[in-house]
């Protein structure tokens, strides 16, 4: 059970490992980084939660320094891993090039995303990192098409925090809730799927253009 995991949820062992595979899910975006933010959260809520029922005052029985700690870990290695994909994309030119243009798919991605950062509408890069691979698409298709750290990084920022919080929230609320159980894991991995998935039909609307 997760209730195991409650001595050592908050040691630095736990942020380093949630950190690399945030930062390697750009390269490898089935690693489950998003379940480890939300284990991790739920573990800290559930095993306070446990303690609180017994009676032990442990920081008034909210786990608030872990989870502002996870947030500003899992949010900083998501813009570190975005920023590393970024750069290696912008020196890769050709490869990279072909790489995307030999998808319709990625080479669409790529095309949507330099307009819409052109805009100054990058908000396409806060829904790309809820939806399966999205981020991947996003931090290799801006390094290819050469846009500027300054129209990248805030909205990267931007979404590594969204994406932290949210994920961070689920695991808390469900160990509240259920405690450090992986009933509250798993249905809290189910909302974040959700939310992927309301991520990737946004992203798939087509853009209304206005009427002439």
């Amino acid at each position: 059970m997760l209730e195991s995991l409650g001595p050592v949820s908050g040691t630095p062992w736990v942020y380093a490992l949630v950190s690399l595979s945030i930062v390697l899910d750009v390269f490898v975006p089935f690693l489950p980084s998003g379940v480890l933010v939300i284990a991790a959260a739920t573990t800290a809520a559930g095993t306070r939660t446990a303690a609180g029922a017994v009676g032990a005052t442990v920081d008034g029985g909210t786990p608030l320094p872990e989870l502002c700690a996870l947030v500003l870990c899992a949010a900083t290695a998501s813009v570190f891993g975005d920023m590393v994909a970024y750069r290696l994309a912008w020196r890769g030119g050709d490869r990279f090039d072909r790489a995307i243009g030999r998808s319709r798919r990625l080479t669409a991605a790529q095309q949507r995303l330099g307009t819409a950062l052109a805009r100054g509408g990058g908000a396409i890069v806060v829904l790309a990192r809820f939806a399966p691979a999205g981020r991947s698409v996003v931090s290799l298709g801006a390094g290819v098409a050469h846009r500027t750290v300054r129209e990248f990084l805030p909205w990267s920022a931007l979404a590594g925090l969204a994406w932290a919080g949210y994920s961070v929230s689920l695991g808390y609320f469900g160990g509240q809730w259920l405690g450090a159980s992986w009933m509250s894991t798993v249905l809290s991995v189910c909302a974040l799927v959700l939310a992927g998935s309301a991520a990737v039909f946004l992203m798939r609307r087509p853009e209304r253009r206005p009427s002439a």
